[in-house]
């Protein structure tokens, strides 16, 4: 398992992000030599935790929770297929293209050691969103990308580090419960009865998916 490449985003004038400035980050491209990643700080006020990687949307990017996005080039190669055109690494937004990994079933609260020194854990999906749909440029992105299920994962870092293209990533850690960053995207967004399942992944679930799993089961109870 290894890293293919380490993407970053400069600011972007784009028609598709609510942003206040109109500015966005998402088209990441592939950098050559070492990037440092570190905890960014909370959402709103925290971006990326990669040093020179924009996040021009704070309300809604960003933060411990969503300081690194990964995605596995294995299933770019899909959507390169069904869309019949390249797909780079970054294009879909994400920090880290890996190889041999696979993203989406990575369980929350996994843990990857990165190039022998930075540790990830996963924390959610990703849940697609206008600018995104605009990025891709395909009629019901949205809904293609909800349906297929494969979302990457974002994660939390829990020990600085430098990174780079080729790093090898080590999964160090693996959880108890069943909880994959796929379950938790449907659970939030299209089969909303997997929310109490959730509940079994703890802290490590991403504190807004954790606090929509939390009410939910309340409100089941009440």
């Amino acid at each position: 398992m290894k890293l293919l490449t380490v993407n970053l985003g400069r600011p972007e004038a784009s028609v598709h992000t609510n942003g206040p400035d109109g500015l966005t980050g998402i088209n990441k491209r592939p950098v050559d030599g070492p990037v440092q990643v570190s905890d960014p700080g909370a959402k709103g006020v925290g971006g990326s935790g990669l040093a020179g990687d924009a996040v021009c949307d704070l309300r809604h990017h960003g933060g411990c929770d969503q300081a690194v996005y990964a995605f596995a080039r294995e299933e770019l190669d899909v959507w390169e297929k069904e869309l019949g055109r390249p797909v780079p690494n970054g294009f879909f937004g994400e920090n880290l293209t890996t190889s041999g990994v696979t993203v989406s079933e990575a369980l929350i609260g996994e843990r990857w050691l990165v190039g022998g020194e930075l540790v990830l854990e996963v924390t959610s999906g990703r849940i697609p969103c206008r600018t995104f749909a605009g990025q891709v440029g395909e009629r019901g992105w949205v809904k293609r990308f909800t349906q297929r299920g494969v979302t990457g994962a974002y994660l939390r870092v829990v020990r600085p580090g430098t990174i780079r293209a080729g790093d090898p990533v080590e999964i160090v850690h693996r959880p108890e419960h069943s909880v994959t960053a796929a379950l938790q995207f449907r659970a939030v967004t299209t089969e909303r009865q997997l929310l109490p399942s959730l509940l079994a992944a703890g802290d490590a679930l991403h504190s807004e998916a954790l606090r929509t799993a939390r009410e939910f089961v309340a409100a089941q109870r009440s």
